[in-house]
Formats: C-alpha cells, sequence, structure tokens
C-alpha cells in the first residue's frame, strides 16, 4: 500500500466516524452553508491576479513537520496582505497536521477571499461539510477516485455553489477525469504515489493536454519567480505554493519578497 492509499483508507474511517457524530442533514443547518461562494477561477483570470494559491500547511508525510510554530491566522492574513489570489488550508489532521478548527479561523480572518479546502476528498459528506466550513473550492485528487466518483463529488460540489479543482498528474488521469462539473485543472508535480519527483515537468507536459475552458493551475515544486514565468507561457493561470512560503520565519513576508522579484 503506497502513501495516498493509506491516507485514503484513513479517511474513509474518519468520514464514517464523522457521521455518527454529525448528519449531513445538520452539516446543512450549520456554519456558513447558506453563505455564497467566492469564485476561485474569476480571481485568477482577472488582469491584476498574482495567481498565487497560498497554503498554510504544518507538516506533510515527505518533508515532517515544516512549520508549527505559527498560528493560522497570521499567516493566512500576511499572505492576503501580500496579494494572495486564493487560501488553500489543509484539513487533514493525521498526515498533514491540518484541522477544521484552522480552516475556521482563516475563513473568519480572511472573509473576502476564495479558500480552498485541502483534504482528500473521498465521501459526499465531505462536500456538503466543506461548504458549511465555509469552503469555496474543493479539491478532488484523480489518483484517489474514480472517473464516477469524481463526477458525483463534482456535480454535488456544482449544485452548492462551490468549485472544484481536479487534480492530476499524467495523462491517463487527466483524460479519465474531466466533466463539466470541474472548473480548475490543477497539475501537481509531485507525485502522490511516492512524493517524490520534485520538479514542473509535469505541468509543462500537460499543459496542451488540458482543454482551454479549465483554468490551469501548477501545484508544488515551484521554486522561485522565474518557475512561474516560465508556467505562465504555458498557459497556467494559478501557481499553489506552500512549503517554500511557510518553512520561514514569516510566510507573508516572503509571499512579498517573491511578487516583488
Amino acid at each position: 500500500m503506497n502513501i495516498l492509499e493509506q491516507i485514503v483508507a484513513t479517511k474513509r474511517l474518519e468520514v464514517a466516524k464523522a457521521k455518527e457524530k454529525v448528519s449531513m442533514g445538520a452539516l446543512e443547518k450549520l456554519g456558513y452553508f447558506a453563505r455564497t461562494c467566492h469564485a476561485l477561477t474569476m480571481s485568477l483570470v482577472q488582469p491584476a491576479s498574482t495567481g498565487i494559491i497560498a497554503e498554510f500547511k504544518r507538516k506533510s508525510p515527505s518533508k515532517g513537520v515544516i512549520n508549527d510554530r505559527l498560528g493560522v491566522d497570521e499567516v493566512t492574513r500576511g499572505y492576503v496582505v501580500a496579494g494572495a489570489a486564493c487560501l488553500s488550508v489543509l484539513t487533514d489532521e493525521v498526515y498533514f497536521g491540518g484541522t477544521a478548527a484552522d480552516f475556521d479561523l482563516a475563513r473568519r480572518t480572511n472573509p473576502n477571499t476564495p479558500m480552498l479546502r485541502k483534504d482528500f476528498m473521498v465521501d459526499e459528506y465531505q462536500v456538503v461539510e466543506a461548504k458549511s466550513m465555509g469552503a469555496d473550492v474543493i479539491l478532488l485528487i484523480a489518483a484517489a477516485l474514480s472517473p464516477r466518483e469524481i463526477e458525483v463529488l463534482g456535480t454535488l460540489a456544482r449544485s452548492l455553489g462551490m468549485e472544484t479543482l481536479l487534480e492530476v498528474h499524467d495523462e491517463e488521469e487527466l483524460e479519465r477525469s474531466l466533466g463539466d462539473y470541474i472548473s480548475v485543472v490543477g497539475v501537481n508535480n509531485r507525485n502522490l504515489k511516492n512524493f517524490s519527483e520534485q520538479n514542473v515537468e509535469a505541468s509543462k507536459r500537460l499543459s496542451e493536454k488540458i482543454p482551454a475552458r479549465f483554468v490551469k493551475v501548477s501545484e508544488s515544486c515551484i521554486s522561485g519567480p522565474e518557475v512561474i514565468k516560465d508556467l505562465k507561457s504555458y498557459g497556467y493561470r494559478g501557481f499553489l505554493i506552500g512549503e517554500s512560503f511557510m518553512k520561514t520565519e514569516d510566510p507573508g513576508r516572503a509571499l512579498t519578497s517573491f511578487l516583488n522579484q
């Protein structure tokens, strides 16, 4: 069993326990469920957009602890002040050290910024949960889901007013996973099955395979501003970056410096 399979197996158990505590119907009456979502696509394509999806991430299976000293409120506020087009907040606790409370605090701190719930979505329950948490976007990882599961979860997200970021890392995943329920296609430059392959060649390789109707995002392994300039020439409008900012003492300032370059 590879790392991704372990994470998904753990997630299915977590969801089963969550359903026992709070029903899906109850989630629809909680938190931000009635709120109108912000559009990630609009935030990324407007001319003045930085295109940066700035991520709050405490740890990862490949890197261990990245930064467990800073609060999600100060980090995400710093990102928004610096000019982030969207915030990505991890809610997986076991493998990434994130929590629903992190997302809630980031949402309250940044009410006017699109937010991606970064987690391993495997069940409709999590989509409804994301809406109640105030998420504008959910992540669907093609390597972890069947085409039918992607369709069901993506269709539900769209019906609730959220957008879906479909994450792929090769052509086979891309071809079997696209549909009208997808708004944004993200190419993960890191292979989630082994968390290796640390470069942006995957984004370049798949750029021409992604239909023009989808907004393109490159995820992970973006080492500097020159990489973004290069990726823009391949049609990418969004760039998900977390680790390089989070490993600094002031991620917001690190983003400001990055953009100034």
